[in-house]
């Protein structure tokens, strides 16, 4: 059993965390290359809550939204 996560533990330290390692010599040289992939998933984040709250005006101007609190049936 001890080799299983001795194994577990090489696995994610030779391989599968190399790119961090990368990032992390990186940011040494460019903080601002190396935080790059943040600044991405960030932008992305920022456009999936814009795109969202458009479709609840959408949801909204056409009544489709339900906001009766009978809604379901254990809350009449």
């Amino acid at each position: 059993m001890k080799a299983f996560f001795e194994g577990l533990g090489s696995l994610f330290t030779d391989f599968l965390f190399i790119p961090l390692d990368f990032f992390r010599k990186l940011e040494l040289k460019s903080w601002w290359a190396a935080n790059t992939i943040t600044f991405i998933f960030i932008i992305i984040c920022c456009v999936a809550f814009v795109y969202w709250l458009k479709q609840l005006t959408i949801f909204k101007a056409n009544n489709d939204d339900d906001q009766d609190t009978t809604a379901h049936s254990f809350l009449s």
